[in-house]
């Protein structure tokens, strides 16, 4: 569930293809832990499904809906009449009507907005896929087994509209940059997305080293249409890894009293330090990156006016670390969408982009609330931080640091051999010491 980030109000709509279902039940399973669920359909549902509920209804007029509340189980489905073998779609208006009906309950809403007869992978026709307006994160399905096979009607659902927006032709080898390409294509897994949800992919049935491999080279370019990119194989119930976009917030705010002179704008390399810890942001494909100023804040946002970066200001920055972490995470959640954030404090100049690399690779192995360097025993920075800390973060006061909410939340240590990362710079002499060190 912290995965795809969802919590017990969520409204989902599932597209997509190669275990579409099962993600959905097994979220369903997992949600139901705390409060009932309602599963249902924008599209036809098979008969077979109806049996992965605890219970089934069938709702056909807006009335039924207002009789729900006594009817409901861990898990209720709810769908149209039986059409054949299959059930029928739920209308606009019932949808809504139920969309409502979860919204004054908390009850979260799932929804399967399109079929694929049970193939990896497929191509959406111009009716496709019916997803509801109202949903609140979309939930792309995608089965990794396709990958390697001939561009087929055994293996993808609609060949020939992959075969368009892929620019393979069918009896190709499916790979891993032409899968990508339909995914990320306004035809194909972004299409009917409403451009308010949180998109989600979710690429299945990694069950091999080697689609685990084919599924990392792919995040990437994933990562460029999708809030967040999960490699999974729901056979086995396993999530390698979960890749989200994660900020970078210099801390930039003090007046340097110790130092005598402001160290954000101090010299590294021919470049002011705060400077030099942007772009090494940057270059390690932190986005957004953020500088918090208070003292000097004119002359800092000077020294970094070129670059794709944020500035905000820290009023009151004279109270200490603890409110420009508050102003960071506080402009971080109301403007952007990220899994987490690193916090590089600006007296620390010589930070690489290999070890921001580091932090975010380890976090998204496990989401872990909090990822830290370790150096020798000691814990150093820069230190990462999940958004399920940010409530927290944003509580704050005084000159504290993030180190004040570790004691609630699991610290992941990251080894580390190089104990640069273990020299701050607060006094001429460490200063000193820093550009003297030509291995630095």
């Amino acid at each position: 569930m912290q995965a795809i980030r969802v919590s017990n109000s969520s409204t989902i709509a599932f597209t997509g293809a190669g275990g579409k279902t099962t993600a959905m039940f097994q979220l369903a399973r997992e949600l139901s832990t705390k409060s009932p669920v309602l599963v249902t359909a924008s599209s036809h549902l098979g008969s077979w499904q109806v049996s992965l509920a605890d219970k089934h209804l069938v709702v056909n007029s807006m009335n039924a809906i207002t009789t729900l509340e006594n009817e409901l189980r861990s898990i209720t489905l709810i769908t149209g009449e039986f059409d054949g073998e299959r059930t029928k779609p739920l209308d606009t208006d019932i949808l809504n009507g139920l969309n409502e009906f979860c919204i004054q309950r908390s009850i979260p809403l799932l929804i399967e907005s399109d079929g694929s007869r049970q193939k990896p992978l497929k191509a959406w026709a111009e009716h496709e896929p019916p997803i509801p307006v109202f949903v609140e994160q979309v939930l792309l399905v995608v089965g990794l087994a396709g990958i390697g096979q001939p561009l087929s009607d055994e293996v993808v659902h609609r060949p020939e509209i992959f075969s368009r927006l892929s620019g393979l032709h069918v009896g190709e080898i499916i790979t891993p940059e032409a899968l990508t390409r339909v995914l990320i294509h306004p035809e194909g897994g972004q299409k009917n997305i409403p451009s308010h949800a949180r998109k989600t992919i979710l690429l299945n049935q990694a069950d091999t080293p080697e689609l685990q491999s084919a599924a990392q080279g792919m995040t990437r370019a994933l990562s460029q249409g999708f809030h967040s990119v999960l490699i999974t194989s729901l056979k086995k119930e396993e999530i390698f890894a979960v890749h989200e976009p994660v900020a970078g917030i210099i801390l930039a705010a003090g007046e340097s009293r110790r130092f005598g002179k402001p160290k954000q704008l101090l010299d590294w390399q021919g470049q002011p330090f705060v400077r030099a810890i942007a772009k090494t942001a940057l270059e390690a494909g932190l986005a957004p990156v953020i500088i918090v100023t208070g003292a000097r804040g004119e002359n800092i946002e000077a020294a970094v006016q070129d670059l794709n970066i944020r500035v905000v200001t820290n009023e009151n920055w004279k109270s200490g670390q603890g409110s420009s972490i508050n102003k960071g995470v506080q402009s971080l959640i109301s403007k952007y969408n990220v899994g987490a954030a690193i916090f590089l404090l600006v007296d620390q100049p010589q930070v690489t982009k290999s070890i921001l690399q580091a932090l975010r690779e380890k976090h998204a192995e496990g989401l872990f609330p909090v990822v830290a360097p370790m150096v020798i025993d000691q814990r150093a920075n820069p230190v990462l931080f999940d958004q399920v800390t940010f409530p927290d973060l944003m509580e704050l006061e005084g000159d504290v640091g993030g180190r004040a909410i570790f004691h609630k939340y699991r610290v992941e240590y990251l080894p580390w051999h190089d104990d640069r990362l273990l020299l701050d710079v607060d006094t001429p002499e460490q200063y000193q010491r820093l550009i003297s060190d030509d291995t630095l």
